[in-house]
């Protein structure tokens, strides 16, 4: 991977951290050295998920062998019963983890179970289940890990357990110094402001607007995402451990709303220089001491000066705000949407304003210089919320509305936000016109086309490039995987799930070095990462982080005094190390936690048919009833054929004549060239399974009057 992309996507730390960090009084602590030992020895040659599989899923092992012959496998039931038996496909050398490799396919066997172990040439794997409900479990817990890292609230027992409750963390009381009301660094402002709230970023207790961003992006996005696919209960009300459960609101929401309030609190007020703009991180003058809890964080708290993508991030993240929580409550909405308008104003006039790499002195550095990416998603956001013109021309005058460059084999991040646009627009209703719609639908296929080629090229099916360990490459891989499954919602095509399921298997023990890098998931799982409080290697009255919590990964970049001391000479696949001193190969983030939470919710979903993704489920009837010269009159029945509500519908197509729409009734129709677009007049915006909605039109025509013959609602295809 080139060094530039490189630095563009990970946490600028400083080597001296570790100094801070481990090294007490000049000595390594005793915990600490018992942990360097452990590198993560894979204890079979028979690599699984751990957790296990669906039975309507892919069900494959990798196998490490010298052997380049055929092997015979054997799935064995919690009995020792064989159930199923096959021959292994000899792949040799696997690149990325440094080994020669077989890959083992019992995809075919679906009946469920647990404790199921697969042997191949007298090693066994690590035991596995065979359920529907696999990812139940990890879809909660996922999740909790944003609760868990709430600031400025207490963490309450009744939802954690003992072990991780604590006192609120920087609300201004003894010891701690802020959030209520942090003053600037040096020369940036002269007032204070109350940033109280938001996530902690990650191990450390700073809070990043732009990593702050794409993690709410995300996790707002599974909602909405789950809400078309009709799956939207499973994230509703009263579904997560969150203190705000049983308020009406989906739990989903309520935790994003806790950073989105804290997002919103960054804002520059009005009256001051640069009003409107995003604070770009508030955290410690120093880098706070490891190990030690929020609510015990003696320093001094320092605001960061604005920043361009700081700024567009908050207008991205509350656009979508705006959209989704309008159901549910709508002045909040209109709070997040003033708060995005009056961003992207800000950014629009500070177009420049870049985080600098050398910002690095107790937080992360974040630095970014290239915007233009951020320009383009809050542009979107913004169109796909407000459909108004000024913000759709920003959105197509965007070099990257048709650059390839928007998915990159490297994925998306925190500093690479283009791909989250082009997702925003292929899936959320707006009026482009169908050609466009069409490019940017296979902008997303083809990236995850990518991304299956990626995987058929390696023993381990990661899809990531051979040179793509670095910081946080696990959360690479899950923000491809992310792209593969909307591919998977505009198609219908199986495939792409089936990659999905890959991608967690990998996270979850299908893996180089054996390893889940789940905490609390499967037989072997990381849980020593990188924290503050979750800091029991340490100091054993402190807890190790809990169930759900996603280790960096692999990085061969090796950028912690401890990764450089144990894993020198490692395979790109096999630089990790479950140390709590390894910040760069085992830090905890949640712009990590975020994209697993996405998969989880996702792959826990119930489907049918081999994992395949429902394909159109509506019909149109399209009837001329009457025309005369220059004119006509139209009924459009929209028929859901679904087995679950359509609540709200836009509904495209083209005409091929020429024809221009003049005027509609039970309906709001646009037209820009021949493309229209129709949405519901909003009392009757849900059609019920097996219901159907009409509307009327009147249009204009110059010569012949043929029907529109393709249609699209809500971006599925209409038979």
């Amino acid at each position: 991977m080139p060094p530039s992309v490189s630095l563009r996507r990970r946490r600028t730390l400083p080597t001296v951290l570790l100094a801070g960090s481990l090294l007490l009084g000049g000595l390594l602590t005793a915990p600490a050295a018992a942990g360097l030992a452990d590198a993560a020895a894979a204890t079979t040659a028979v690599r699984v998920n751990q957790v296990g599989y669906l039975p309507d899923g892919p069900k494959r092992a990798t196998v490490v062998t010298t052997s380049s012959s055929a092997l015979t496998w054997q799935l064995r039931s919690a009995s020792g019963t064989v159930v199923a038996s096959g021959s292994t496909v000899p792949r040799g050398a696997d690149t990325p983890s440094g080994q020669s490799v077989q890959v083992a396919d019992f995809s075919s066997y679906q009946e469920t179970g647990t404790g199921y172990v697969l042997s191949v040439d007298g090693s066994t794997s690590d035991p596995f289940d065979i359920r529907a409900g696999l990812y139940d479990g990890l879809r909660s817990d996922s999740m909790a890990f944003f609760y868990h890292q709430r600031s400025g609230i207490a963490i309450e027992s009744s939802l954690v357990g003992s072990a991780y409750a604590h006192p609120a963390g920087h609300l201004g009381v003894a010891p701690n110094k802020g959030d209520t009301s942090v003053p600037c660094q040096s020369g940036v402002c002269d007032y204070t402001r109350d940033v109280r709230g938001g996530w902690y970023d990650a191990g450390d207790q700073g809070k990043y607007v732009v990593n702050g961003g794409i993690s709410t992006w995300l996790v707002v996005n599974s909602f909405e995402r789950a809400r078309r696919a009709g799956t939207d209960a499973a994230l509703g009300d009263s579904t997560l451990r969150v203190p705000e459960r049983g308020n009406g609101m989906p739990d989903v929401l309520d935790e994003a709303r806790w950073e989105l309030e804290f997002l919103m609190r960054m804002q520059v007020p009005d009256g001051k220089p640069y009003a409107g703009m995003a604070f770009h991180k508030v955290h410690d003058a120093a880098w706070t001491a490891l190990p030690t809890r929020p609510d015990q964080d003696a320093q001094v708290r320092e605001l960061h000066r604005p920043s361009t993508a700081a700024t567009l991030n908050l207008a991205a993240t509350a656009a979508q705000c705006a959209r989704v929580y309008r159901p549910y409550d709508a002045a909040f909405a209109d709070r997040c949407l003033a708060a995005a308008r009056k961003a992207w104003t800000a950014a629009q006039a500070n177009p420049a304003m870049y985080a600098p790499d050398s910002d690095s002195t107790g937080g992360g550095a974040y630095g970014d210089t290239q915007v233009s990416d951020e320009f383009y998603w809050a542009a979107a956001e913004l169109y796909a919320t407000t459909g108004e013109s000024a913000y759709r021309d920003a959105v197509t005058s965007s070099s990257w509305h048709t650059s390839a460059g928007a998915f990159t084999p490297y994925g998306f991040g925190w500093a690479d936000t283009a791909a989250l646009g082009r997702l925003t627009l292929a899936t959320v209703p707006n009026g482009l016109p169908a050609s466009d719609l069409a490019r940017i639908r296979s902008s997303v296929t083809s990236a995850a086309d990518g991304y299956l080629s990626t995987m058929a090229g390696q023993g381990y099916a990661v899809p990531i490039p051979k040179d793509g360990y670095f910081w946080g490459s696990n959360s690479e891989l899950a923000d491809n995987a992310v792209v593969m499954a909307v591919a998977g919602e505009l198609t219908g095509d199986a495939r792409y799930r089936a990659g999905v399921l890959e991608a967690m298997d990998y996270l979850l023990g299908r893996n180089a070095l054996g390893r889940s890098y789940v905490t609390g998931y499967g037989e072997t799982s990381s849980h020593n990462q990188h924290h503050r409080f979750w800091a029991h290697q340490l100091d054993a009255s402190l807890p190790n982080p809990p169930a759900g919590s996603l280790a960096g990964g692999p990085n061969s970049g090796l950028q912690d005094p401890v990764a450089q001391e144990k894993l020198a000479g490692c395979a790109p696949a096999a630089c990790y190390i479950d140390d709590i001193g390894s910040y760069s190969t085992n830090e905890v983030a949640v712009n990590w936690n975020a994209p697993l939470a996405w998969l989880a919710a996702y792959a826990a979903e119930r489907t049918s048919g081999g994992g395949e993704e429902p394909t159109a489920a509506c019909a149109v009837t399209y009837k001329v009833d009457n025309a005369w010269s220059d004119g006509f009159t139209a009924t459009v029945t929209v028929k859901n054929t679904g087995s679950t509500a359509v609540d709200g519908w836009k509904l495209t197509w083209s005409y091929p004549g020429g024809q221009r729409v003049t005027n509609a009734w039970n309906a709001t129709v646009a037209q820009s060239g021949a493309d229209v677009v129709a949405s519901d007049a909003g009392w009757n915006g849900k059609i019920a399974p097996g219901a159907s909605v009409s509307f009327g039109l009147q249009g204009s025509l110059s010569g012949s009057n043929p029907s529109p013959t393709a249609f699209s609602l809500n971006g599925g295809a209409c038979s």
